[in-house]
């Protein structure tokens, strides 16, 4: 009983493991997809489609191992919830690999000549920074389960919906000059930021309910309710003081 204990235990590893081997897989594909968008490098566009075989062999391998736990072990409620989110995690990473290699297209579509109209490149090449923080980030709480960086990277992607924000408006400007081709290009490649953003907070929100049992909006709401209390607690304390002078 323990040996068959040991060896799941083993295969929840594995699984965990799986989800950041996926993550670096496709933080490596992002950085690749930004430069060949930026520096019109077709063989870093290549590069990145030449990949997503291989994501997809990973994906399946992670999403084989949760199926084998499942339909095996008889997880208990933690584990269950663990596998769970591992699956959904699966599929959050996996969309974020397809997004870039969204941006990878465009960028080779439009070779030798770069994708994005120069006045615009700017706040492309902060969704890319931004993004890309977020992937480094997302790896580390796949690691740590630290609840506190899981809601960090919802605020970080705040900046990125800004960004997507502004384009829309520029895009829509009566006065924006660049031809009809460019504005699908900048329109599509602000949304495929803003997604891949989006999936990474996703995967952050899958943390949080693995540690806390509480999904993302309802510990939050845990978290005020929290501290609201403890405001009422140390006012109610500082007027018995008053009363006792």
């Amino acid at each position: 009983m323990e040996r068959m204990r040991t060896v799941y235990r083993e295969q929840m590893d594995n699984l965990a493991h799986s989800l950041i081997v996926m993550c670096d897989r496709v933080g490596s594909m992002h950085k690749l997809a930004n430069k060949a968008l930026f520096e019109a490098d077709l063989v870093s566009a290549e590069t990145v489609l030449s990949q997503i075989d291989s994501l997809e062999d990973l994906r399946q391998d992670a999403e084989q191992r949760a199926f084998e736990l499942l339909a095996r072990e008889a997880p208990v409620a933690g584990d269950l919830r663990q596998i769970v989110s591992g699956l959904y995690i699966v599929e959050d990473i996996s969309r974020m690999g397809a997004l870039s290699v969204h941006i990878a297209n465009v960028a080779r579509r439009r070779h030798p000549n770069k994708a994005l109209p120069e006045p615009v490149e700017g706040f492309f090449r902060e969704m890319a920074s931004v993004s890309e923080q977020m992937t480094h980030e997302t790896r580390q709480v796949l690691i740590d389960y630290d609840v506190d960086q899981a809601l960090a990277l919802d605020k970080t992607d705040d900046s990125i919906d800004d960004i997507h924000q502004h384009l829309f408006t520029l895009t829509n400007d009566d006065n924006w000059p660049h031809s009809p081709a460019q504005t699908v290009d900048v329109t599509l490649l602000s949304r495929f930021y803003e997604r891949y953003a989006d999936h990474a907070v996703e995967v952050a929100a899958r943390i949080i309910y693995l540690a806390t049992g509480y999904k993302r909006d309802v510990y939050l709401d845990k978290l005020e309710d929290e501290r609201d209390q403890r405001s009422f607690n140390q006012r109610l304390q500082a007027l018995e003081r008053h009363l006792r002078m």
